[in-house]
Protein backbone atom coordinates (compact mmCIF):
# COMPACT_ATOMS: atom_id res chain seq x y z
CA UNK A 1 0.00 0.00 0.00
CA UNK A 2 1.05 3.45 -0.85
CA UNK A 3 -0.83 6.32 0.79
CA UNK A 4 -0.89 9.91 0.30
CA UNK A 5 -1.07 12.53 2.28
CA UNK A 6 -0.77 16.56 2.57
CA UNK A 7 -2.57 19.77 2.90
CA UNK A 8 -6.02 19.82 0.68
CA UNK A 9 -5.02 21.04 -2.79
CA UNK A 10 -1.60 19.20 -2.58
CA UNK A 11 -2.49 17.32 -5.47
CA UNK A 12 -2.91 13.82 -3.57
CA UNK A 13 -5.34 12.70 -5.91
CA UNK A 14 -3.87 13.94 -9.49
CA UNK A 15 -0.50 12.59 -8.29
CA UNK A 16 -2.17 9.49 -6.56
CA UNK A 17 -3.93 8.55 -9.89
CA UNK A 18 -0.94 8.56 -11.71
CA UNK A 19 1.10 7.38 -9.55
CA UNK A 20 -1.20 4.12 -9.78
CA UNK A 21 -1.62 3.89 -13.05
CA UNK A 22 2.27 3.83 -13.30
CA UNK A 23 2.64 1.47 -10.75
CA UNK A 24 -0.39 -0.81 -12.49
CA UNK A 25 -1.98 -0.66 -9.24
CA UNK A 26 -6.04 -0.12 -8.04
CA UNK A 27 -6.49 4.08 -6.68
CA UNK A 28 -8.96 4.79 -4.14
CA UNK A 29 -9.26 8.50 -3.65
CA UNK A 30 -10.52 8.26 0.21
CA UNK A 31 -12.50 11.21 0.35
CA UNK A 32 -14.54 10.06 -3.01
CA UNK A 33 -15.14 6.75 -1.69
CA UNK A 34 -16.73 8.68 1.49
CA UNK A 35 -18.55 10.57 -0.25
CA UNK A 36 -20.22 7.66 -2.34
CA UNK A 37 -21.16 6.26 1.18
CA UNK A 38 -22.66 9.13 2.33
CA UNK A 39 -24.31 10.31 -0.65
CA UNK A 40 -23.36 13.49 -0.54
CA UNK A 41 -20.65 15.62 -0.79
CA UNK A 42 -17.55 16.48 1.53
CA UNK A 43 -18.35 20.04 1.98
CA UNK A 44 -22.21 19.11 2.97
CA UNK A 45 -20.86 16.03 5.39
CA UNK A 46 -19.01 18.92 7.64
CA UNK A 47 -22.20 21.41 7.57
CA UNK A 48 -24.78 18.85 8.34
CA UNK A 49 -23.43 16.41 10.22
CA UNK A 50 -19.99 18.10 12.03
CA UNK A 51 -16.27 17.58 11.45
CA UNK A 52 -16.34 14.21 14.41
CA UNK A 53 -18.66 12.59 12.37
CA UNK A 54 -16.40 13.01 8.64
CA UNK A 55 -13.21 11.78 10.99
CA UNK A 56 -15.52 8.87 12.05
CA UNK A 57 -16.55 7.76 9.16
CA UNK A 58 -12.87 8.69 7.36
CA UNK A 59 -11.24 6.84 9.95
CA UNK A 60 -13.61 3.81 9.02
CA UNK A 61 -12.87 4.09 4.97
CA UNK A 62 -9.04 4.51 5.48
CA UNK A 63 -9.00 1.43 8.10
CA UNK A 64 -10.78 -0.82 5.08
CA UNK A 65 -7.79 0.74 2.75
CA UNK A 66 -5.16 -0.14 4.20
CA UNK A 67 -5.40 -3.51 4.54
CA UNK A 68 -5.03 -4.07 1.29
CA UNK A 69 -1.36 -4.39 0.16
CA UNK A 70 -1.21 -3.35 -2.97
CA UNK A 71 -3.32 -0.35 -4.01
CA UNK A 72 -2.16 3.72 -3.93
CA UNK A 73 -4.75 6.03 -1.53
CA UNK A 74 -5.05 9.39 -1.63
CA UNK A 75 -6.25 10.29 1.94
CA UNK A 76 -8.14 13.72 3.04
CA UNK A 77 -5.70 16.38 4.11
CA UNK A 78 -6.98 15.81 8.10
CA UNK A 79 -6.77 12.51 7.82
CA UNK A 80 -3.75 12.74 10.09
CA UNK A 81 -5.60 14.04 12.77
CA UNK A 82 -6.14 10.84 14.45
CA UNK A 83 -3.18 8.68 15.96
CA UNK A 84 -5.30 5.61 15.08
CA UNK A 85 -5.09 6.92 11.55
CA UNK A 86 -1.66 7.87 11.46
CA UNK A 87 -0.57 4.69 12.89
CA UNK A 88 -2.26 2.56 10.29
CA UNK A 89 -1.40 4.63 7.51
CA UNK A 90 2.79 4.31 8.75
CA UNK A 91 2.00 0.78 10.28
CA UNK A 92 0.15 -0.53 6.93
CA UNK A 93 2.28 0.64 3.92
CA UNK A 94 4.78 3.03 2.61
CA UNK A 95 3.62 7.21 3.42
CA UNK A 96 4.50 9.93 0.97
CA UNK A 97 3.84 13.44 2.45
CA UNK A 98 3.32 15.64 -0.64
CA UNK A 99 4.58 19.07 1.02
CA UNK A 100 3.00 21.73 -0.79
CA UNK A 101 3.84 25.23 0.65
CA UNK A 102 0.06 27.00 1.69
CA UNK A 103 0.74 30.32 -0.75
CA UNK A 104 1.20 27.63 -3.77
CA UNK A 105 -2.03 25.68 -2.45
CA UNK A 106 -3.71 28.78 -2.49
CA UNK A 107 -2.75 30.18 -5.66
CA UNK A 108 -3.85 26.57 -7.13
CA UNK A 109 -7.21 26.63 -5.09
CA UNK A 110 -8.61 29.89 -4.63
CA UNK A 111 -11.10 29.55 -6.67
CA UNK A 112 -12.50 26.15 -5.84
CA UNK A 113 -15.76 25.99 -3.81
CA UNK A 114 -15.57 22.53 -3.14
CA UNK A 115 -12.82 22.27 -0.25
CA UNK A 116 -14.97 22.85 3.04
CA UNK A 117 -11.92 24.09 5.12
CA UNK A 118 -10.92 26.90 2.40
CA UNK A 119 -14.21 28.65 2.71
CA UNK A 120 -14.56 31.78 4.79
CA UNK A 121 -12.99 35.21 4.61
CA UNK A 122 -8.99 34.16 4.77
CA UNK A 123 -8.54 31.10 3.13
CA UNK A 124 -4.55 32.06 2.54
CA UNK A 125 -4.57 32.17 6.81
CA UNK A 126 -6.32 29.15 7.34
CA UNK A 127 -4.03 27.47 5.02
CA UNK A 128 -0.96 28.84 6.94
CA UNK A 129 -2.61 27.92 9.84
CA UNK A 130 -3.49 23.85 8.78
CA UNK A 131 -0.05 23.92 7.81
CA UNK A 132 1.08 25.32 10.90
CA UNK A 133 -0.85 22.71 13.28
CA UNK A 134 -0.52 19.59 10.58
CA UNK A 135 2.89 19.58 9.10
CA UNK A 136 4.43 17.69 12.32
CA UNK A 137 1.72 15.46 11.62
CA UNK A 138 1.96 14.87 8.31
CA UNK A 139 6.20 13.91 8.69
CA UNK A 140 5.65 11.79 11.58
CA UNK A 141 3.01 9.88 9.37
CA UNK A 142 5.12 10.00 6.28
CA UNK A 143 8.04 7.28 5.13
CA UNK A 144 9.24 9.88 2.47
CA UNK A 145 8.56 13.86 1.80
CA UNK A 146 8.17 14.94 -1.56
CA UNK A 147 8.07 18.78 -1.94
CA UNK A 148 5.56 19.62 -4.59
CA UNK A 149 6.75 22.87 -5.76
CA UNK A 150 6.07 22.97 -9.27
CA UNK A 151 7.32 20.08 -10.97
CA UNK A 152 4.62 18.64 -13.48
CA UNK A 153 2.62 15.34 -12.08
CA UNK A 154 4.91 13.04 -13.91
CA UNK A 155 7.91 14.73 -12.65
CA UNK A 156 6.71 14.54 -8.93
CA UNK A 157 5.20 10.51 -10.01
CA UNK A 158 8.67 9.76 -10.94
CA UNK A 159 10.10 11.39 -7.70
CA UNK A 160 8.20 9.02 -5.69
CA UNK A 161 8.95 5.84 -7.33
CA UNK A 162 12.35 6.64 -7.29
CA UNK A 163 11.93 6.84 -3.39
CA UNK A 164 9.89 3.47 -3.34
CA UNK A 165 12.54 1.67 -5.78
CA UNK A 166 15.45 2.66 -3.29
CA UNK A 167 13.41 1.73 -0.35
CA UNK A 168 12.91 -1.67 -1.53
CA UNK A 169 9.35 -0.87 -1.61
CA UNK A 170 8.00 -2.11 -4.42
CA UNK A 171 6.74 -5.34 -5.46
CA UNK A 172 9.17 -7.11 -8.33
CA UNK A 173 7.03 -8.22 -11.22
Amino acid sequence: MVGLIGLPGSGKSTVGRQLARRLQLPFFDSDQIIEERLGYSIRVAFERDGEDAFRDLEETVLDELTTQPHVVISTGGGAILRASTRQRLRERGQVVYLNSNPEEIYRRLRYDSSRPLLQGDAPLSRLRELYRVRDTLYRETAHFVIETGRPSVNNLVNMIVMQLELAGALRAG
